[in-house]
């Protein structure tokens, strides 16, 4: 039997190729922690470490054991962890990442309750503005926009409408467009990648247009700053009717659908997790975003 204070104090110096950083890190003295190398080098009956200049080095059999020492300590972790999902309460760390446009939006008071309900858990709140391509088994994503296989179990929760906005001040100076096709004669306010491939509108009465957007003066790559710059009359841009009702709500009169009916594909939302087991933590986590996503994202599920 190998002991695991051993394998981590080996483990450490083959990251940190000294006693003394090791030694620091773990909180030990660096006796103890030399004591535990011999110990564990003894039991094998191999040196696993030798001196070259002021760093510790690994042997032949050094290198050969690490493999085994990372996946020993990796086994235990995982065991801990296992045996923490026996007891009644649900504990430990987990991470939640949400598209940019959608955190405040949608989860910014809504997390709480999740926090209130399981007082022992450790929730970090990431927004980001690009799909991830993999997750740890205790970290769930949200995601705004289309998806690509990524090795992840993709889950969807709904999805969101839009339509073209302006500020009613920006539209009392360069006038309403009344069709699509008037749209190259105002400015554009583009968010990065939406409408580079060219954008098509459907109407339910007047069919459908393919609009190609004049280069923009201000590209963004964050929702709420394609937001802000639409709203200080910059242009006419695409944004997601929930999240301008959204905005309405602390800013009313600031946007207006300037081409009511003309709208794209809706835009998916997508819950996305790794396969396999999952944490008690994570599974809760994932029933409380199922729980918490709003009845509009479900109007156009059909639509769509």
């Amino acid at each position: 039997m190998y002991d695991f204070d051993e394998l981590t104090a080996f483990a450490d110096v083959m990251t940190t190729g000294s006693l003394t950083r090791s030694a620091q890190k773990l909180g030990l003295a660096k006796s103890t922690l030399s004591r535990r190398i011999s110990q564990l080098e003894t039991r094998l009956n191999q040196p696993l470490l030798r001196r070259q200049a002021n760093r510790l080095i690994p042997t032949e059999a050094g290198l050969l054991f690490h493999n085994y020492c990372t996946e020993l300590l990796a086994m235990a972790a995982h065991s801990q962890e296992a045996l923490a999902e026996l007891r009644e309460e649900i504990s430990g760390e987990i991470t939640l990442e949400v598209h940019g446009a959608l955190a405040r939006s949608w989860l910014a008071s809504a997390i709480d309750a999740f926090l209130n309900r399981h007082p022992k858990v450790e929730l970090t709140l990431q927004t980001r503005e690009t799909p991830p391509t993999k997750m740890h088994s205790n970290s769930v994503h949200v995601w705004l926009g289309p998806t690509h296989e990524c090795g992840l179990n993709q889950e969807r929760l709904g999805y969101l409408t839009r339509g073209l906005y302006a500020s009613p001040r920006y539209l009392e100076t360069a006038g309403m467009p009344k069709h699509p096709n008037e749209l190259n004669q105002h400015a554009w306010i583009d968010l990065l990648g939406s409408a580079s491939n060219g954008l098509l509108l459907s109407h339910p009465e007047h069919g459908e247009y393919t609009f190609s957007p004049p280069r923009s003066r201000l590209r963004v790559d964050l929702t709420a700053l394609h937001i802000d710059a639409i709203a200080r009359s910059q242009g006419i841009g695409l944004l997601a009717h929930w999240l301008t009702a959204k905005r309405e709500q602390h800013h009313p009169g600031e946007l207006l659908n300037c081409l009511p009916g003309w709208e794209p594909v809706p835009l998916p939302i997508t819950l996305l997790y790794a396969y396999g087991h999952q944490s008690r933590r994570t599974h809760a986590l994932l029933e409380f975003l199922r729980s918490q996503v709003p009845a509009q994202w479900h109007t156009t599920t059909a639509t769509a």
